[in-house]
């Protein structure tokens, strides 16, 4: 799935304010309500005001950061300190939603940005795609566009300039874990010298100047010795280590504590952590550059001090003056002060510590006075051209000299000169309606804009590169004097409502085409020459929408009606319209994709909500989009039980093949339950999800002893809420097939789980998408009879991807195939396999 316009950073930016730009380093863009600063919270941050060091955290994943480090290197030393994340974890798994491939990206990218939210680090990112679990980084490196990655990872260390760089991962263990995290400590460890080296990659010279780091580290722990005995008893004299158990008394809580939350923030991965309390030592490898003296300190002998700026001595001093005289019960008392201290700050000559240190100078400024900004409307979605009502809101709550002079927008026309002397603790409003220009750009990520590559996203504005989010178009710019002194700050124009569940709610302003359209399935089944209706959906986002909605076909595909016209009236209505589409005579799979005409305009896309209460509100526009299969495929089954699992589509898909499914839940399972189906589905990792499955064995054996099917889906050994999965004794392994088009092989060829109701030949397995399968079985009774047999290049056949085995009168299956991802993507021979292992044991009854 790929978005269809393009976003012009420089179209949208002054070119004076493009370096500016560049330098805000992986600000999020968000949409939750603003944050208020506690005097504990504003003390923290002069502190930081006082700090000129910076950290460069790096790993492969979304979650796979430390963030006990990071939190701590943020908020105990003070430095500015990013995690750079080579992927977004499009191919992850998603354990609370349906959300999968690049939509599953754009979740984890904001998971992100709420872990660095609570820890207060920065994130990054670089184009490389997850395209699934590798098993060495020789292969990752050879999927991924490999010089476009390394170009990236040296664009994030001379647009961070860290002074230390820290690798999650060990980059000499290729093959001993997922061939992204070793990919991702090689690419660190070959380009720490190179983003000094002027003649590497010159076309970033004209946003950045070459940056050498002074060191390079591996975050080394007991997970890379094998266990915590042998961590203990290995000889650390080589490490450095350092306490970041430290406890923050302004906050009320300790490093660790701050860290489980921002870990926490990973809840489609099933990431929540408790925090601790105490000491807690973490290890730092030095890879490259000069050690610590004392090896507790990342940054000794590294001058983090105002003075390693051109005449930062007077700054330095009026920092810590700032600091000595901070008034807890009024802050305020500090605004003259930061004032000054802006105002210096601005004479610097060093762009990067210059934009970082005026942003975090105005935060203060802003949280001492207690000065509010906000620039709201009372639409979650706009169109181009639309006019909308924008409401401003100003007030500043402690004793401050501030007046307000003027409001402005970007990328939407108003310009109001003010003049206003605010009032303490009296709020300025301000209503206006604006208009939305018809040249505005769709709301989009920027990375899933135009068609990548397997391992690549494709971005061609370098601006955008390293960045989480696309950098919001609307914006309203707040011009004040502060104490004599013109400062100005921008903020998003959010759309923001009452929930009477949660009160005020925030959610990012979201342009929109004025029409969009979805199919209602991303999957039809044709299992004959027999026509099937298909239900097209027409959103409006404005008024008045006329034209005509068709889908073309290909030859031998036909459509009834060829065309259908509309006239949507209202704004946020909805219409469906039917067509009729007969199949081809042949099978083959095929990818339509609906096509709205209206004026001169053509609308193909479709629009997808992301709504978890962990995240910011998303809106993604994809091109919609339905796989239409004409598929040779034969089922023997009446009624399926389904129990779903993290992330599960399978039981639309099973529909599409003419099974009547029916969603259980754990706790309504019992034999009399069961007894009314022929097979009983799992979903993928429901033992692993599902507490009260552990009660519901015997019944589930049961209904296997008495005729009944049983398929059981992956599930990780981790976290087994029993260990009695199966009838006879079976584990679960970490074995796993990544190339989608490895060899398959039939090892019993008469079994009826390959010959009925559809003979299985190898052709069944082409076509397959990101992998064979995971978490095969590792060990077996022999009453388990394996029936496939795969492996990636150069490793040893693995034999536990599908067992299947008799239990009374009936079957019990176990599978690690990732039928999860084949079903929901059509792929035509694993509908075919599925249909086997419903039907297994019906081709004896009458």
């Amino acid at each position: 799935m790929h978005y269809t316009y393009v976003v012009f950073i420089k179209q949208i930016l002054p070119k004076t304010l493009v370096l500016a730009f560049l330098l805000l380093v992986a600000k999020p863009v968000k949409a939750q309500a603003p944050k208020k600063h506690t005097s504990g919270e504003i003390f923290q941050k002069m502190e930081k005001l006082a700090f000129l060091g910076s950290a460069l955290y790096i790993a492969a994943h979304p979650d796979d950061e430390n963030t006990r480090l990071i939190s701590f290197l943020a908020n105990d030393k003070k430095a500015t300190t990013t995690y750079l994340s080579l992927t977004r974890g499009d191919g992850g798994q998603n354990l609370i939603g349906p959300e999968i491939s690049e939509l599953l990206g754009v979740m984890r990218t904001q998971e992100l940005l709420m872990a660095r939210s609570v820890d207060n680090g920065k994130q990054m990112f670089t184009r490389a795609n997850d395209f699934g679990y590798s098993k060495n980084a020789e292969e990752t490196i050879k999927i991924w566009d490999t010089e476009k990655v390394k170009a990236d990872v040296i664009w994030a260390i001379r647009k961070t300039r860290p002074d230390v760089i820290i690798n999650r991962f060990d980059h000499r263990t290729s093959g001993e874990t997922h061939g992204h995290h070793t990919a991702s400590a090689q690419l660190s460890y070959e380009l720490f010298e190179k983003a000094g080296d002027a003649k590497v990659h010159p076309e970033q010279l004209q946003y950045f100047k070459p940056w050498s780091p002074r060191r390079l580290f591996f975050n080394t722990s007991w997970w890379f010795y094998g266990s915590e005995e042998k961590f203990k008893k290995a000889d650390k004299s080589a490490l450095m280590s350092m306490d970041v158990g430290v406890y923050y008394p302004l906050l009320g809580k300790s490093n660790t504590e701050m860290a489980a939350e921002s870990r926490s923030k990973h809840k489609c991965q099933g990431f929540g952590s408790t925090g601790t309390r105490g000491m807690q030592m973490e290890y730092l490898e030095l890879l490259k550059g000069d050690m610590p003296p004392g090896k507790s300190d990342v940054f000794e002998g590294i001058n983090t001090t105002w003075t390693r700026v051109k005449d930062g001595q007077i700054i330095k001093k009026m920092v810590d003056k700032l600091i000595s005289k901070f008034d807890f019960k009024n802050p305020s008392t500090s605004v003259p002060a930061l004032v000054q201290i802006y105002t210096e700050i601005q004479k610097t000559d060093d762009p990067y510590w210059k934009q970082i240190k005026t942003d975090e100078v105005k935060e203060l400024i802003a949280a001492c006075a207690g000065l509010y900004m906000e620039a709201k409307t009372n639409v979650h979605k706009i169109t181009p051209g639309e006019s909308v009502s924008l409401e401003i809101e100003v007030i500043h709550r402690l004793n401050s000299n501030i007046d307000i002079q003027n409001i402005s927008g970007v990328g939407v026309t108003f310009d109001t000169s003010l003049n206003v002397k605010l009032i303490s603790n009296e709020p300025f409003k301000w209503i206006k309606s604006v208009q939305i220009p018809d040249i505005s750009h769709l709301t989009a990520p920027y990375w899933l804009t135009q068609k990548g590559s397997k391992g690549l996203y494709h971005v061609e504005d370098p601006i955008l590169i390293g960045k989480p989010e696309t950098p919001r178009e609307l914006k309203a710019i707040f011009e004040f004097r502060v104490e004599g002194v013109n400062l100005s700050f921008e903020k998003d124009i959010v759309y923001k409502f009452n929930s009477p569940e949660n009160g005020e709610t925030y959610r990012p302003l979201e342009i929109v085409p004025p029409i969009t359209v979805k199919l209602k399935e991303p999957v039809y089944i044709f299992s004959s020459e027999e026509p099937k209706d298909i239900k097209v959906t027409l959103h409006a986002w404005n008024k008045n929408q006329k034209g005509s909605l068709t889908i073309p076909l290909p030859e031998g595909w036909s459509l009834t009606p060829a065309f259908q016209d509309f006239n949507i009236i209202q704004k946020g209505e909805s219409k469906d319209f039917t067509f009729t589409i007969k199949p081809s005579a042949k099978a083959e799979e095929i990818t339509v994709n609906p096509v709205v005409s209206s004026g001169n305009q053509t609308y193909t896309s479709e629009l997808i909500d992301i709504n978890y209460d962990h995240i910011p509100f998303q809106t993604v526009l994809i091109p919609s989009e339905t796989k239409l299969v004409r598929l040779n495929i034969k089922t023997n089954v009446n009624r399926v039980a389904y129990l779903s699992g993290a992330g599960d589509e399978i039981p639309s898909s099973l529909k599409q093949i003419g099974c009547n499914v029916d969603l259980i839940k754990a706790d309504e399972i019992s034999l009399e339950k069961l007894s009314q189906y022929n097979a009983l589905v799992l979903g993928v990792r429901a033992y692993n999800t599902e507490e009260n499955l552990k009660f519901k064995q015997q019944a589930i054996f049961e209904f296997v002893h008495q005729g009944g099917t049983v398929i059981v889906q992956y599930n990780t050994a981790n976290g087994l809420v029993t260990k009695d999965l199966a009838p006879y004794p079976i584990s679960i392994s970490r074995n796993r097939v990544t190339v989608e088009d490895a060899e398959i092989r039939i090892l019993n060829p008469g079994h009826s789980l390959l010959s009925y109701p559809n003979k299985i030949s190898s052709a069944d397995f082409e076509g397959w998408v990101q992998e064979r399968g995971l978490y095969f079985a590792g060990e077996w009774d022999s009453q388990f009879l394996p029936i496939l047999s795969c492996n990636d290049p150069g490793e040893k056949p693995q034999d536990g991807s599908l067992l299947v085995a008799k239990y009374g009168d009936g079957h019990y299956i176990y599978t690690g195939l990732s039928f999860f991802r084949q079903l929901p993507a059509g792929v035509s021979g694993a509908y075919r396999l599925f249909a086997n292992l419903i039907s297994l044991g019906n081709e004896v009854k009458p």
